[in-house]
């Protein structure tokens, strides 16, 4: 598997850090969409349950575009991790480190690996509690549905920003990191 990863990669590598930035500025970049811009327009709609409503309806477009995007940033994420040789640059067959700057860089890919998939994480919650948030307005629950809304918009989505801009950053280093 790994020789078929760096050989991939080897072949397609513009289109593969291509598909890789895409899907993180889609992510990302839709994130801060909505926070930033949808989440202030929402605000002007006088029905706490008509808002609630829309809400919901955005966010379930939102996570219905970026759900693919987040699989193909992981999938990109391993290929290029594999294919650009950050380990073998680190570590000998047995483990042992053989040059420091080398494992520096291996350690932050390991980092900027872990961040996105607490990412993906933060995101199948935010899912799930948009998905509850919905039968419970589909119920006439308005207040559990705005307690179940008001976690995504206020904690969720800023967390999974800030850890978007931390690994674009990351990202970028490794990029240059040779």
């Amino acid at each position: 598997m790994k020789a078929f990863m760096v050989e991939l990669f080897a072949m397609y590598s513009t289109q593969i850090v291509f598909l890789h930035v895409l899907s993180a500025v889609i992510w990302v970049g839709g994130m801060i969409a909505m926070r930033f811009a949808a989440h202030q327009s929402f605000m002007q709609i006088e029905s706490p349950l008509h808002r609630l409503e829309r809400i919901s309806q955005s966010l379930k477009r939102l996570f219905t575009i970026v759900s693919p995007f987040v699989i193909i940033l992981i999938i990109t994420a391993v290929i290029m991790a594999v294919g650009l040789g950050f380990r073998d640059a680190a570590v000998d067959a047995n483990g042992n480190v053989i040059d420091e700057y080398s494992m520096h860089i291996y350690n932050l890919v390991h980092v900027k690996e872990v961040i996105w998939m607490i990412m993906a994480g933060n995101l199948s919650v935010m899912i799930l509690l948009r998905n509850k948030a919905q039968k419970l307005l589909d119920k006439g629950d308005s207040t559990g549905a705005k307690k179940a809304l008001g976690l995504i918009g206020k904690y969720m989505v800023p967390v999974n920003i800030a850890l978007g801009v931390i690994a674009i950053y990351l990202g970028v280093t490794l990029r240059h990191a040779y």
